[in-house]
């Protein structure tokens, strides 16, 4: 398991988080999603066999959020 943690931009709401989150879980080989609207950050626990972070940052920028860094 892996785990990475990523700075995204314009979550402000739970419904923003819970967007997030669904579009993570749907990723192959993630386990754990948190986010964290006061920081804009999401921590993502993932298997590095079956995902890697530019699928994880596909994954966000499909919701219309960006990340940033």
């Amino acid at each position: 398991m892996a785990d990475i943690t990523l700075q995204v931009q314009g979550m402000t709401c739970n419904h923003c988080k819970m967007t997030v989150e669904k579009s993570l879980q749907q990723v192959e080989g993630v386990t754990q999603v948190d986010v964290n609207l006061e920081r804009g950050s999401v921590q993502i626990q993932y298997d590095a066999q079956k995902t890697g972070k530019d699928q994880l940052e596909a994954a966000i920028d499909d919701t219309g959020f960006d990340v940033v860094g």
